[in-house]
């Protein structure tokens, strides 16, 4: 795995609300000019799960999406290039019925279907899913960003961003559609975990905009908070996504292994944090999905086991 750009674990969180531009506003706050440069291949893999209409909160906003792709732009890439592989119907169909198509076409940047090749092979330290096939594109990106939205999930737990590309690179021609043939729901926290380990993110934002409690990645409740995270260390970033929805770092069993494993820090005690206070962004999100604040760090910011 080659290594992300920035190591520190960086976050910051904005609340859409109150900002213009949302996804440049938290973008800024972790410093991506130090990542985006000219003349780079980036990558962003959203979240296009299935066909469902963006406001049940199952995949990302294609008016964010645009936003994304504009703020990349301004660093004069060599290639932009968005990338999918839907597990719950062909990719094509959710990116034509949900308005992805649009915005690719207008903003005039590559589309990608993960679910098909060419392809690389790669090996995991999973033991059912060793190794598979994956979109030769994994080769080529300079940068790669994750985009998801924030959503909870019946049997990872969480879906954020390093769950979005664990699922989102296995391709449906292989795996099946939905992704089970080969195994990789069989021990699923293992096989995400095994992803993670090899797949380098640079960029992850998470959106609260159209997010989802309980049942995802489809089927749940949606949630409309307006958090926007961004952060430069996947591990922490998704640590600090799972947070707000209530979850400490051990309850996400995938996250804790790579956090144990060294790939990434999910103690947010040692966060560089920015933005909206996260006991703000804990209360602004309980409070969207449960009507109730919740907060694990109403009293004060807790450590990875929550002491």
């Amino acid at each position: 795995m080659r290594k992300r750009k920035v190591k520190d674990p960086i976050i910051g969180i904005v609340n859409a609300k109150y900002s213009d531009n949302c996804i440049k506003d938290a973008l800024d706050l972790i410093h991506s000019d130090k990542i985006l440069a000219a003349n780079q291949v980036v990558v962003i893999t959203a979240n296009m799960v299935d066909n469902k209409s963006v406001d049940s909160g199952t995949v990302v906003h294609p008016d964010l999406l645009r936003k994304v792709i504009r703020y990349v732009k301004q660093f004069s890439p060599f290639r932009i290039v968005v990338a999918a592989g839907s597990g719950g119907a062909p990719t094509k169909r959710v990116f034509d019925e949900i308005g992805f198509s649009k915005i690719i076409h207008e903003e005039m940047v590559e589309f990608v279907d993960l679910n098909s090749g060419p392809y690389t092979e790669i090996q995991l330290s999973s033991r059912k899913v060793p190794s598979t096939k994956i979109n030769r594109l994994f080769e080529e990106a300079d940068v790669h960003i994750s985009f998801t939205p924030i959503k909870m999930h019946k049997e990872a737990t969480v879906s954020l961003g390093i769950k979005n590309v664990a699922l989102s690179w296995p391709p449906a021609e292989i795996h099946g559609m939905p992704k089970t043939q080969l195994g990789i729901h069989e021990e699923l926290h293992e096989f995400i975990y095994a992803m993670g380990e090899i797949f380098p993110i640079d960029i992850t934002i998470l959106t609260g905009m159209n997010g989802m409690y309980g049942t995802g990645p489809s089927d749940g409740k949606p949630v409309h908070s307006d958090l926007i995270i961004a952060g430069t260390d996947p591990v922490a970033t998704d640590a600090v996504g799972a947070r707000i929805m209530g979850f400490l770092p051990q309850a996400v069993q995938y996250l804790f292994r790579l956090y144990r494993r060294g790939i990434g820090e999910a103690d947010v005690k040692r966060m560089d944090m920015r933005g909206v206070p996260l006991i703000e962004a804990e209360e602004t999100y309980s409070m969207a999905a449960l009507g109730h604040k919740i907060a694990i760090d109403r009293h004060s910011i807790l450590s990875v086991h929550g002491q």
